[in-house]
């Protein structure tokens, strides 16, 4: 691993969590680095300052970086998170799932979720498994909630309520996914018919990922 490689995985984590390592954080200012991150509000920054990195991650040029806890998880940002505003409104949005959940998947088994140091780190981590489709994708949300119920507990005591809620977050979109067996939000974007429940879920507008910390 190259001094060029810690240095990127830092920005990208540097980047996506402002709140640092500490579990030291103000709660207010807590909540609202995670409306920001799950609102989209940082879609222009993301793109001019890792849309590089993050067609490298796509192409598979950075598994190297998994060899490692934190390199892991700057690896599932890129794939999982700076992807989807690197791409928005695009098929390549979505295209990255798949690699992300096999990174969350072995990362899961070899240790490197387990030695990460912050809540918000385990909970970016696991992300992949709520938003990549497929056939198995309840059982992964399944795993997904105990996972966030288990940060949810432990988490500093200022902190839980914001963690609960990511809880009950990873439940509604258990919900869609028992409803529909996928994303219909989606559907427009990767030229999916919708069916009529489909539409009528879309018109209502009210995704759990979109309602999360509003």
């Amino acid at each position: 691993m190259t001094i060029q490689d810690r240095q990127e995985w830092g920005d990208v984590l540097d980047f996506w969590f402002p709140e640092g390592r500490s579990l030291s954080v103000d709660t207010q200012a807590h909540h609202a680095h995670w409306r920001w991150r799950m609102q989209g509000g940082a879609d222009d920054e993301i793109t001019a300052q890792f849309s590089e990195l993050t067609a490298m991650a796509a192409q598979g040029d950075l598994e190297h970086w998994a060899r490692e806890p934190h390199g892991r998880l700057a690896l599932i940002v890129l794939l999982d998170q700076f992807s989807r505003s690197v791409w928005r409104d695009d098929a390549r949005a979505f295209a990255q799932d798949p690699h992300a959940v096999s990174l969350v998947t072995e990362g899961l088994l070899n240790g490197h979720y387990a030695s990460l140091e912050t809540p918000w780190f385990q909970i970016v981590f696991g992300l992949p498994l709520g938003h990549c489709e497929g056939p198995d994708h309840l059982q992964r949300i399944d795993k997904l909630i105990n996972l966030r119920q288990d940060i949810a507990a432990v988490a500093p005591a200022p902190l839980r309520d914001i963690y609960f809620s990511l809880v009950t977050q990873a439940r509604d979109v258990r919900k869609v996914i028992a409803a529909f067996g996928r994303h219909p939000h989606r559907n427009k974007i990767l030229n999916r018919k919708s069916t009529t429940a489909e539409e009528a879920y879309i018109a209502e507008g009210q995704f759990p990922h979109t309602k999360a910390f509003q």
